[in-house]
């Protein structure tokens, strides 16, 4: 299996810092070796002090580096795609997209063919080891898929999906993350009204979250399983469940999420 020995991350905005970050908490590599860009230099000072490489010139970071992350916006790819083109060597870069939207066949027009490519799906609890990341690759291109999920798999779970399932796999991970944390905060919001201190609410929705989600992974059941557990006749939990479930609480969650997805598909053809 080949191992990385140099990262360039092309987009160092909250999901490029985020995998970053991880990539050094995992011991894969020293920040030393993670070089980061962004168009503005002033907004890679605070990643320079922790001991990144930093620059704005996105072709010289991909000609110092083996594996190249895009992590840029959308609309911003092509113009990046063919500013490095020329730099990218197939015999030794793997080019990773976690662009939202944009194809490996997108991709690879833009590039020429190019390196192999994989596209990956991460979130940003990346940064401490516990990102949900989805993987996708051309049926050609089974090193590079195995090298990035090496790499992703040291920084929380992946799965391996076709491509198809890309633009689904954002919105349930991806902006899932930001939904979940919705959840616990409507729930600390619950908390104070019922007669907590804010930290002291917050604290015990997270960490609460954190206990039933530990739950399902650990013991593999489906979550009504673990519910059933903790219902009982005329009891307060199927009380406040079925109350939610009058105000639209799962309704809401699967049209969010379906309503993520389909923009996702909009994004980059934007």
């Amino acid at each position: 299996m080949r191992t990385i020995q140099s990262l360039a991350i092309l987009g160092a905005g909250n999901i490029g810092t985020a995998i970053a970050r991880g990539v050094v908490k995992s011991g894969q590599l020293p920040a030393g070796k993670i070089t980061l860009t962004r168009r503005h230099s002033e907004k890679l000072q605070d990643l320079a002090a922790e001991g990144f490489a930093t620059s704005t010139d996105n072709q010289s970071a991909v000609a110092s580096c083996d594996l190249v992350i895009v992590a840029v916006e959308p609309g911003q790819l092509d113009g990046l795609l063919t500013d490095i083109a020329h730099v990218l060597q197939s015999s030794r870069h793997t080019l990773i997209s976690v662009v939202s939207g944009a194809t490996i066949a997108d991709i690879q027009h833009l590039v020429k063919g190019g390196p192999a490519v994989v596209r990956a799906m991460p979130n940003t609890a990346i940064a401490v080891g516990e990102s949900m990341t989805c993987l996708s690759a051309s049926e050609s291109d089974v090193a590079g898929l195995e090298l990035a999920d090496t790499v992703f798999q040291a920084v929380g779970q992946t799965l391996i999906i076709d491509e198809e399932q890309m633009s689904a796999a954002t919105a349930l991970c991806a902006c899932g993350t930001a939904f979940f944390l919705r959840c616990i905060r409507a729930a600390s919001q619950g908390g104070i009204e019922i007669g907590f201190h804010s930290g002291d609410a917050l604290a015990m929705a997270a960490q609460t979250a954190k206990g039933a989600a530990a739950l399902l992974l650990e013991r593999g059941l489906h979550p009504e399983r673990e519910i059933d557990r903790v219902t009982t006749p005329r009891g307060a939990t199927i009380s406040g469940l079925n109350e939610m479930e009058h105000q639209g609480f799962s309704s809401a969650m699967i049209k969010g999420i379906t309503t993520s997805a389909e923009k996702v598909d909009r994004l980059y053809r934007k």
